[in-house]
């Protein structure tokens, strides 16, 4: 078997003290080698001391769609934001870049903003950079992003284009639809983040494994057929490297919860808890074995 590095990273950490009880719990249980903060979560101080109490490798989970920018000069009269103050949304924030709204500088003050804040909290730069519902890999934001994680030094990233997606017949359309433009946005972007030295594993998943789509065998099989195709392409590797985007927690309970606007409906939604309980499964940790796989976070590739 091929050996294989698996980083399993629980995204949104810093969003209640719900979920980031939930994370901990699996990162303690060995379920989760990884996390990614949002530094403007409302439990965002409480997670940097988790992770600091339990040494969680931690890296920042960039948000410019969804609630208040942590810049003070931009939580007022900028681009980034709509008619209420907040974040344009996921879908929101695309529609004002197709439109040419949103100010590019103001995003770079913003990401800057937001790597300071994470050094801030945690006491060192962040060991990977993405983008909260993969804002990074956008037209425009992508070069924005490239140039504040060279500045900063920060090598890794996520580029999130899994093999098989287009086989998955159990996403409904319209999610699949914004899925294939994260991905279009995806093959967009490698030769972006290549120029400014940025690296990313191999492999992603993480889009077909989601909420109530994970378990056991969905996420055995899409490592099995990512790492089929990733060999036949380049059978000369020695070893494998894969990172699967994961998103387990307790339920939000609100008003507790979100990034300034409260929690949102997947957050308060028992798929958080599903993906906890799958990632726990005492037969996932086996199924790891069986395929020569160690879990690791991005300070060990």
């Amino acid at each position: 078997m091929l050996p294989v590095k698996l980083i399993v990273t629980g995204d949104d950490f810093g969003y209640c003290p719900r979920r980031n009880q939930g994370i901990v719990e699996c990162f303690l249980a060995g379920a989760v080698s990884n996390v990614s903060l949002l530094v403007n979560g409302s439990a965002a101080a409480d997670a940097a001391q988790l992770a600091r109490r339990y040494n969680i490798p931690i890296g920042l989970h960039a948000n410019l769609s969804e609630g208040s920018p942590v810049c003070e000069v931009l939580k007022t009269n900028s681009s980034l934001l709509n008619q209420d103050g907040f974040f344009h949304g996921k879908m929101g924030f695309r529609t004002a870049l197709s439109k040419g709204l949103l100010n590019m500088s103001e995003v770079k003050q913003e990401l800057k903003a937001q790597v300071e804040l994470f050094l801030k909290l945690t006491g060192h730069l962040p060991l990977h950079m993405d983008g909260h519902q993969h804002v990074h890999v956008l037209p425009e934001v992508r070069h924005v992003f490239a140039e504040v994680l060279e500045e900063y030094g920060i090598q890794y990233t996520r580029v999130p284009i899994e093999p098989g997606l287009h086989n998955c017949d159990w996403i409904p359309p319209s999610l699949m639809d914004f899925y294939l433009g994260v991905e279009e946005d995806s093959f967009n972007t490698v030769d972006v983040f290549t120029k400014h030295g940025i690296r990313w594993p191999h492999i992603y998943i993480g889009l077909s494994t989601m909420g109530k789509n994970m378990s056991v065998s969905s996420i055995c099989s899409a490592i099995d057929a990512a790492i089929e195709q990733f060999v036949s392409k380049a059978p000369q590797s020695r070893r494998v490297t894969i990172e699967l985007m994961v998103h387990p927690g307790y339920p939000s309970v609100p008003p507790a919860g979100g990034c300034g606007e409260g929690p949102d409906d997947f957050s308060q939604s028992w798929e958080r808890l599903h993906e906890l309980q799958t990632l726990m499964e005492p037969e996932l940790q086996s199924q790891y074995k069986t395929r020569s796989i160690q879990l690791c976070s991005f300070k060990d590739l």
